[in-house]
């Protein structure tokens, strides 16, 4: 059953080649140049040492130069996947956050209308460049003269005129055959109550708009009238046309940003539009609307640091304060914005036909971090000069901070406001977030040594702060070793790394389980690339094969002797999985058992992590009991669940995995 075009481009914007490539192999970062979207890697169909495999993120497919495979990132899942084409859509449909389609009947139906949809755009895209050319644009053709555009400019985005006459684009195109239902369909007509059907594009500049497949999806119209209700008028939201996931110039500024050329986010048509002329090939401007997450993730996609020109007007600093307030709770590491902030009463158009492309340069050289520009926001214009208004200031930030998703990056930001809080107040920094003279905290010694799993940053006035250990009274004492010769007790191995040999040891023992756990092997934040490669080459495995064929194929990807460096692992050799005549059954649960104990491990570590950033920002009686209740979930997660026959110890445990993660009554924990 056919599914519409759309959907496959909404996969396409949400999902890069690289990022789903990326999880079956690893990057030459030597070769590769991510600004650019190319990307090399030793080739996952076949197996060799050299980076032969090439990804081009801008035009989506892949190819290898060994052994000539190639395709898009649907025949890619395919091929490592060992599933249908539909399969593969199903798969990167999921990752992405979509839902399939309902698949109908009339599916092919819709695709094969947008696509007759599209055909109308185009002919009247002609037909308005047609029209710059007549008596009737000398007006037009005027204005583009005096905004300082070049006829070359002007064909290389097709732009057009729409007359007087309010019903000219009607009467030339459907006597050319096209149903006045598909002008209508495309936004372009529009049948008015009491007044007939007229254009809706009259007496207007008009510019096409090209989606990332080079289709006109809908055109901006500049008014000639001074007294037009809207200077510019916009296609309606359509069957072709989606305002917020669209950007103006996307598809030949993506080009451009991968030859070099900084991504430039401007706010219209005319200012894309010079900035291209002058140099700035890779600039864009979102559809007459604010700035979308669907659009944010688009310039993500590629540039991770994106410039936000603002013109230098108090409507220009709000709007990009809005796009920051946005993308607050999505920026990470790699994946931010500047701003670049033009002189007062100037956008770009203006300042580059007052001074030149040099001082648009230094605009961009110039650019402010989201950071700076949040931070003026709150503290320009106003007074601090009571304890109350220095309170509300703290107040307003630590709620800022609060919306930032990504940990590690927050904390960097807490330092930075920290910075800027001791410059405004004329205070000593001390590297902590909290203001006041007579406390100091480090936010930044994370690996302190610990006393029964609890660390703890005291308040002093000490002038070099330093880690002070204690230990609370509900704190349990320190677990006992059950095993002398487990690699825990004897500090051997990662205790993250001994549950992971267990699980892959596990799948390779057993591989009738593999289809179950495919998706927790991509999934996997894994403690060693000893074990990454193992899980690579686990899934690279086909379907249905028996150990001896595992064995055989995962030998082809890793060193010879990892897999048996893995099964004689002493925590493998003991655990249930190995036993002469385990069952999948009891695999299986054994598996599940010490990906629970994982997962328990992992979320006791961001807990405590969490829990010392509160203690920076002004620790309560419940961050005590957090930490002391994270050293009891952490010894849990060091037992077996019943039926296990613990793995890496002699004893068993009773089942309380569940209950140790829960929520005691009357207590509370941050994030749910």
């Amino acid at each position: 059953m056919r599914l519409p075009d759309s959907f496959f481009d909404e996969i396409r914007n949400r999902l890069s080649l690289s990022q789903v490539v990326g999880r079956k192999v690893v990057w030459d970062m030597r070769k590769t140049n991510q600004a650019k979207g190319d990307w090399w890697a030793p080739c996952p169909f076949h197996q060799e040492k050299s980076a032969s495999f090439h990804v081009v993120d801008d035009k989506g497919y892949y190819y290898c130069f060994g052994c000539q495979a190639k395709g898009n990132i649907f025949k890619f899942v395919q091929e490592t996947e060992n599933v249908s084409f539909m399969e593969s859509v199903e798969i990167l449909a999921r990752e992405a956050g979509l839902p399939m389609p309902a698949r109908d009947p009339k599916a092919a139906e819709v695709a094969d209308r947008r696509t007759e949809l599209a055909k109308v755009t185009e002919a009247a895209t002609k037909w308005f460049r047609l029209q710059l050319n007549t008596g009737a644009a000398a007006e037009a053709r005027a204005y583009l003269d005096r905004r300082g555009l070049h006829r070359e400019t002007v064909e290389r985005f097709e732009i057009g005129f729409a007359p007087s006459t309010s019903d000219a684009l009607i009467q030339d195109l459907t006597a050319k055959g096209i149903p006045y239902d598909m002008l209508e369909a495309t936004g372009l007509a529009v049948t008015e109550d009491g007044r007939g059907r007229r254009d809706r594009f009259i007496n207007r500049i008009i510019f096409p708009i090209r989606d990332a497949r080079d289709r006109v999806i809908g055109f901006g119209g500049r008014a000639m009238n001074p007294n037009a209700r809207a200077k510019y008028l916009n296609s309606p939201e359509t069957e072709l046309f989606d305002k917020g996931a669209n950007l103006y110039n996307l598809r030949a500024a993506r080009q451009a940003a991968g030859k070099g050329h900084p991504f430039v986010v401007a706010e219209g048509y005319m200012d894309v539009i010079a900035l291209h002329q002058a140099g700035f090939e890779a600039a864009v401007a979102p559809l007459g609307t604010a700035v979308t997450e669907r659009q944010l993730a688009m310039m993500w996609k590629v540039t991770p640091e994106p410039l936000i020109a603002l013109d230098g007007d108090a409507a220009g600093q709000k709007a990009g304060l809005r796009v920051a307030d946005l993308s607050l709770p999505l920026i990470a590491a790699g994946q931010s914005l500047r701003f670049a902030v033009l002189p007062q009463g100037q956008d770009p158009d203006d300042l580059i036909r007052a001074e030149g492309p040099s001082a648009m340069q230094r605009v961009l050289d110039g650019a402010r971090s989201m950071l700076s520009l949040l931070w003026a926001r709150e503290i320009e214009g106003k007074s601090f000069d009571s304890p109350e208004r220095r309170a509300m200031l703290d107040r307003d930030l630590r709620s800022l901070l609060g919306r930032i998703k990504d940990s590690s990056l927050r904390k960097q930001y807490r330092a930075e406001v920290a910075r800027k809080w001791t410059e405004l107040f004329d205070l000593p920094f001390d590297g902590s977030l909290d203001p006041s003279p007579s406390a100091t905290l480090d936010p930044t010694a994370y690996d302190a040594p610990t006393h029964d799993g609890v660390t703890v940053y005291d308040a002093t006035p000490a002038p070099t702060p330093r880690p002070r250990i204690w230990r609370d009274r509900h704190t349990p004492a320190p677990a006992k070793s059950v095993t002398r010769n487990s690699p825990i007790a004897q500090g051997s191995l990662n205790p993250d790394t001994v549950l992971e040999q267990v699980a892959l040891a596990g799948l390779v023992l057993h591989p009738a389980l593999l289809e179950e756990f495919t998706a927790t092997l991509e999934d996997m934040t894994w403690s060693t690339d000893q074990t990454a490669r193992i899980a690579l080459a686990l899934l690279d495995v086909p379907a249905g094969a028996d150990t001896a064929t595992v064995r055989r194929e995962m030998s082809q990807n890793l060193d010879e002797d990892t897999l048996d460096r893995l099964l004689a692992q002493p925590q493998v050799s003991i655990s249930p999985i190995a036993k002469s005549g385990a069952t999948s059954e009891t695999a299986r649960r054994c598996i599940l058992d010490v990906l629970n104990r994982l997962a328990a491990r992992r979320g006791v570590d961001r807990e405590r992590h969490e829990a010392i950033e509160d203690i920076v920002e002004g620790a309560d009686e419940g961050i005590t009991w957090r930490l002391a209740e994270s050293t009891r979930w952490l010894e849990a997660a060091n037992k077996p669940a019943e039926g296990t026959e613990d793995s890496l110890s002699e004893t068993s445990n009773a089942a309380h995995y569940d209950s140790l993660l829960a929520t005691p009554k009357g207590k509370t924990r941050k994030d749910g």
